[in-house]
């Protein structure tokens, strides 16, 4: 279905550029940040990286497995009470 909405010029700026850093369309953006407000999925971007390869972008799999492996299994090692 087509819509027509307002954005601040702003906001609008932000979306494009955002869309475009995700290599995604403003519709995809707009679809998957609408589901995520309205509960239907719990990941605003269930085809991006969760966790903390998120902030790093995204790599070859292959190639950052052995990293993941190591991160995961130092972050278990924390005693979270340790940080209260």
């Amino acid at each position: 279905m087509k819509t027509t909405i307002e954005l601040d010029d702003e906001l609008f700026r932000r979306s494009k550029a955002e869309a475009a850093l995700r290599g995604q369309s403003l519709k995809a953006l707009f679809t998957a940040a609408l589901r995520d407000y309205l509960g239907e999925t719990g990941n605003l971007y269930p085809d991006r990286p969760t966790g903390w390869r998120s902030v790093f972008g995204v790599a070859d799999a292959a190639m950052v497995e052995p990293v993941d492996a190591t991160v995961t299994e130092e972050l278990g090692r924390v005693d979270p009470r340790e940080w209260n």
